[in-house]
């Protein structure tokens, strides 16, 4: 473990936010927006349906780990007691920083031990939690899954779930332990927690704008936070730190950030895309601090009965801004992020009543699910929604035309995330001799797809 992870780099943020060679079919047995719910035998679970106190672990304790473990702070009540027992993070002025900001807000359920280091989720799996709020760089994701269903406990995590197709493969099985086992397993894919949205879904499986032909996503801004690279770092330290650059820990924000667009309109159809094509590259991020992501991504999905996505995400300030999804039907159109319906004169016909915060009520579903003795499981699906984003991502590096099986079945893995215990171990990808990194070329790297 390096010691220069205790320093908080100068221009430290909360966080919004490919080494060169380094079954689509889900049940459509969809509850309250795409959450499985199974029944939890009262004996499997001390939580169900009674008061005693639910200890949480966070593992990663960035801005939206620090974020999500207030959330569920949040809904702590007289039917619902929560507490907060153990952090890890590799950086201890960041679990430093959580634990201060949660205990200013939730300071009596707040009581928590720290763990510090890439390991430090092992430490707190192994405590006596009972759920674990997984918020590390996303390339983890798959690891902290399978250690943490393996010990039995119960996971909220972030999206995406993973980076490359071998962690998604990863997830998908380490789920299929964990409805073994009855632990519940939430996604944070709020969308789906959100009755604006889901009333605005349900309208459109009814048929409100007839048969669906086209649909659209964006998520286009400005781009995220840099921080710069301090004179005694090691490399894997400068790249956790800036992982939102490095596509073995973000998956590019095609994959970080878009990835809820693109489940958005995988839960209006039903399914997942059979194939994609695309572009993307680099314009404004050409210094020695943009990692290796894009800085834009246009992908034309096509789902099994021929109804086309056309998707776009772009980080460069001063552009037209967007964060949004739509749908075009044989009878009107729909602006499903506004929850409007409108006609073929473009008259609005429909409103869905405002929503509530779907970050917040992700957690209020999850822990009411639980106190019920129901198990809701949200991995398949969050899986494979993060895999239709990494195909996004492989048919813009590549330009090629890909299919959903190749993609799904792709061997390609950015990073050895077993190997990755300590600030000191070799990083996956390497700066040249200019201090850049190895940036996909469109045309030249079909290999990444292999």
């Amino acid at each position: 473990m390096s010691q220069s992870e205790n320093k908080q780099p100068v221009d430290e943020q909360p966080a919004a936010a490919e080494s060169r060679r380094g079954f689509l079919k889900t049940t459509s047995s969809i509850v309250a927006g795409g959450a499985l719910v199974g029944t939890l035998p009262i004996a499997r679970s001390a939580h169900a349906a009674g008061s005693d106190t639910i200890r949480l672990g966070l593992i990663g304790c960035g801005g939206r780990g620090t974020g999500a473990a207030g959330q569920a702070l949040d809904t702590n009540s007289d039917s619902n007691r929560v507490k907060l027992t153990a952090v890890g993070d590799p950086f201890k002025f960041r679990a430093d920083n959580a634990l201060k900001e949660l205990k200013n807000k939730h300071d009596k359920h707040v009581d928590a031990k720290t763990f510090i280091g890439v390991d430090a989720y092992k430490e707190v799996i192994a405590s006596d939690v009972d759920m674990v709020i997984l918020t590390s760089p996303p390339g983890f994701r798959p690891l902290h899954f399978e250690t943490a269903v393996k010990a039995g406990k119960h996971v909220f995590m972030e999206k995406p779930v993973a980076t490359d197709a071998p962690g998604v493969r990863r997830v998908l099985e380490a789920n299929k332990i964990a409805k073994e086992k009855k632990l519940a397993v939430a996604v944070g894919l709020q969308r789906h927690h959100q009755s604006d949205y889901k009333a605005t879904i349900k309208m459109l499986k009814e048929g409100a704008i007839g048969d669906i032909i086209l649909t659209r996503a964006y998520w286009n801004g400005d781009g995220v936070w840099t921080r710069n690279r301090q004179p005694d770092q090691t490399e894997v330290e400068y790249q956790l730190n800036n992982w939102y650059y490095f596509n073995w820990l973000s998956g590019d924000h095609i994959t970080e950030q878009h990835i809820h667009n693109l489940d958005v309109i995988n839960w209006l159809m039903d399914g997942y895309p059979v194939e994609a094509q695309g572009q993307g590259g680099r314009q404004v991020r050409i210094g020695e601090d943009s990692g290796q992501i894009f800085d834009h991504h246009f992908v034309e999905f096509t789902y099994a009965n021929g109804t086309k996505l056309l998707s776009q995400c772009r980080h460069m300030p001063g552009c037209w801004n967007q964060v949004s999804e739509y749908a075009h039907g044989t009878k009107g159109w729909c602006d499903i992020s506004g929850g409007k319906i409108y006609n073929t004169k473009n008259e609005l016909v429909w409103k869905a009543p405002a929503g509530e915060n779907g970050w917040a009520q992700e957690h209020v579903d999850l822990f009411e699910l639980i106190r019920k003795g129901e198990i809701p499981n949200e991995g398949d699906y969050g899986a494979l929604s993060t895999m239709t984003s990494i195909m996004g991502r492989m048919a813009t590096y590549t330009g090629k035309v890909l299919k959903w099986d190749q993609c799904l079945n792709s061997k390609v893995a950015l990073a050895n995330f077993d190997a990755i215990d300590s600030f000191d171990d070799e990083a996956p990808v390497e700066p040249d001799s200019n201090g850049k990194y190895w940036i996909p070329v469109p045309g030249q790297d079909p290999e990444l797809v292999v």
